[in-house]
């Protein structure tokens, strides 16, 4: 039996509105999968994004401490630094004083006179030269000419070194020096200070780690005591 045109048209619009149907479907289910992928790739970026804003402000914070690291231990060695200034500077004032006092010693002549006697000796022996120069002030020759004798019978009897010696009066210690003796051999090559300066500053050298116990009580950063 022949479809009329009725029955037709209606089975068309039946179809298309089929068709318009799962077009619809289809369409909200690609725009329901396109909105979840959007979602998941905008929670991916936001929260790849928040990591790097996490790392970013957890370096700055370790820089920041670690900046401030530095700076205290710079402080603290400034500081250490300034302490240590000090007390040298204190050592150094008592050793400044010492030499003052030191100036004093040639004022009296038997005593210095016995010193000159002792530098004169102590030369002759790290010498062990057959011939000797002395050299002194040009205002202590006559007191070095007078000890010297002791000097060189002492040296002569415990070295059993014959020796002679000789005052230089052409050139003299300066005339800032405090005091004393420096010998010769007879090239000049060997030099013996036994100046009071020289004297003061091998003692002070010596008794410098002596003299900050005392003054600053033991180190305790020091493995090993002199």
């Amino acid at each position: 039996m022949a479809l009329s045109e009725t029955d037709v048209q209606k089975q068309i619009s039946h179809m298309m509105g089929f068709i318009d149907q799962e077009a619809k479907e289809k369409a909200e289910e690609i725009d329901a999968k396109a909105e979840e992928e959007f979602q998941i790739e905008k929670g991916r970026l936001v929260q790849q994004q928040r990591v790097k804003i996490m790392e970013f402000y957890e370096r700055k914070e370790k820089n920041l401490e670690l900046h401030k690291k530095i700076q205290q231990s710079n402080l603290l060695n400034q500081a250490r630094l300034q302490v240590l200034k000090r007390r040298e500077d204190h050592v150094q004032g008592i050793l400044d004083a010492a030499t003052v006092r030191l100036g004093e010693v040639t004022h009296d002549k038997k005593r210095y006179g016995d010193i000159i006697q002792g530098l004169l000796a102590q030369g002759l022996f790290q010498l062990l030269e057959k011939e000797v120069t002395v050299r002194c002030k040009e205002e202590d020759v006559d007191l070095v000419k007078e000890k010297l004798p002791a000097a060189i019978k002492l040296f002569k009897e415990r070295s059993k070194i014959e020796t002679t010696v000789k005052v230089d009066t052409d050139n003299y210690l300066p005339e800032e020096a405090t005091g004393g003796v420096e010998l010769f051999s007879r090239n000049g090559k060997i030099k013996v200070s036994n100046t009071l300066e020289s004297r003061l500053e091998m003692i002070s050298h010596k008794m410098q780690p002596k003299v900050r116990e005392m003054l600053f009580g033991p180190n305790m950063n020091r493995k090993f005591q002199d």
